[in-house]
């Protein structure tokens, strides 16, 4: 009798057949580069997936999670991979079968529990919004010491902390007096729906408030949507595959009964996964054309706002380290529609942060259950960011503006993490588009 594990084995021994072990994979992996094991490189997960596969090794073996547990899933392998090996697919189906196998740590089965349910969740994020705003979470980051299991409730308050607005944006200038002659846009206004998110919606409410006003600016009507959910990619990524795909199933039903044109995400992670939809309901028949459907409707805010404009706004006179999220960059292959966003901001300098193509080490909940070595990685991209000499950085990635931002300030840096849209949606505000923004989690 077939059985789900039985069915993810199968799944993996498809999709590992392509893999010809060339290597191409080593320099662009983060762990390998940093541990220089080959068994923390794509292609040494690879040859261990299929050891469990083909049965010669255990899927609860320390060996085998210690090493598909370290992968940042950041998917950097996947562009320069010849063969065109679905690693980010197989790294999910892994990480399932050993959780099938041996259930996670407590710490990811706990954030995941949040993640998968609307009121956990609220209470989840109305506490955090408690500690940022009281400034609690930056004291805590900053006193807490560095060690032992401190280390990550250290980290999960620094990135707390880091999810405050940048008042910066807002003292550096005023409404013009005269809007740019730019006309706004005309005819037929498209209808588009906002995919709200989780960790967006809990915490970076600003930023999908900035989404919905900036595409209202270019000639889009957003569609308000119930019934829409997380999107599942934290659950994929942790190797809950059913909570994912039960999330994915209530996404689907929710956006396609809207009847919109286009789904728009404003967090990269969500997405990627949202853009995989298919992949990840394969088996189901029931829901599989459904999902390709709503798969075909997702776009990145970026994305979108770059094929039709767009519109000019104000001057926002600061300069900006731009960083590429992975799940931007890597699984959706997009790399210059942020920047072409930012580019419509009169006055903005755009300094694109050395090595941006690798990950910040945030990759999901990583940065908290890998204190170490995301940390690691971490302190790197901050200092790439640092290193650029910019007023603010920008990222269009709620997990890698927490990471990011969480270096910064436990090294008391002044810049702070900005969405794109944020410092369009500021143009825009100062060219007399709309009302000044109002404040939101």
């Amino acid at each position: 009798m077939s059985t789900p594990l039985a069915e993810a084995l199968e799944a993996q021994r498809e999709r590992l057949l392509p893999c010809v072990h060339c290597g191409f994979c080593l320099p662009a992996c983060p762990t390998y580069n940093r541990l220089g094991d080959e068994n923390d490189s794509p292609r040494g997960r690879l040859h261990l997936m299929k050891a469990v596969v083909e049965g010669r090794l255990d899927a609860a073996s320390d060996a085998f999670r210690t090493h598909i547990d370290r992968c940042l899933g950041c998917r950097a392998c996947e562009p320069v991979c010849p063969s065109g090996v679905e690693y980010g697919t197989l790294l999910e189906l892994a990480r399932h079968v050993a959780a099938e196998r041996r259930p996670q740590g407590f710490l990811t089965r706990a954030l995941l529990l949040v993640m998968a349910s609307r009121p956990l969740r609220a209470l989840f994020f109305l506490g955090g919004r408690v500690l940022r705003g009281s400034g609690l979470a930056a004291v805590g980051a900053r006193v807490l010491p560095d060690v032992g299991p401190l280390r990550s409730a250290r980290f999960g308050l620094a990135m707390l902390a880091a999810t405050a607005a940048a008042t910066t944006l807002a003292a550096k200038g005023e409404r013009s007096a005269a809007a740019p002659s730019h006309d706004p846009p005309r005819g037929a206004r498209r209808q588009v729906a906002l995919l709200t998110g989780c960790v967006q919606e809990g915490l970076y409410g600003r930023v999908n408030d900035a989404t919905r006003r900036t595409l209202e600016a270019n000639g889009f009507d957003v569609v308000e949507v119930s019934g829409q959910d997380c999107c599942g990619a934290l659950h994929a990524h942790g190797g809950d595959l059913e909570r994912a795909r039960a999330l994915a199933r209530a996404n689907i039903d929710a956006f396609i009964a809207a009847g919109v044109e286009l789904v728009v995400v404003n967090a990269a992670g969500c997405g990627a996964a949202m853009k995989e939809y298919a992949t990840l309901l394969g088996h189901d028949s029931a829901y599989v054309a459904r999902a390709r459907d709503c798969a075909g409707r997702v776009r990145d805010v970026t994305e979108l706002l770059a094929e039709v404009g767009p519109r000019r706004g104000a001057p926002v006179a600061c300069s900006v380290a731009y960083d590429h999220p992975c799940h931007l960059l890597h699984a959706q292959r997009i790399s210059q529609p942020p920047l072409r966003v930012l580019g419509a901001v009169p006055g903005v300098e755009v300094r694109v942060v050395a090595n941006a193509e690798e990950c910040c080490g945030g990759a999901g909940i990583y940065g908290i259950t890998h204190p170490d070595l995301g940390g690691r990685i971490g302190r790197d991209k901050v200092a790439a960011v640092r290193g650029v000499g910019a007023d603010l950085a920008a990222t269009p990635n709620p997990g890698c503006m927490m990471q990011i931002g969480a270096g910064l300030v436990l090294e008391g840096a002044r810049e702070r993490v900005v969405h794109p849209v944020e410092l369009l949606d500021e143009s825009y505000r100062r060219a007399g588009y709309y009302g000044a923004p109002t404040s939101a989690p």
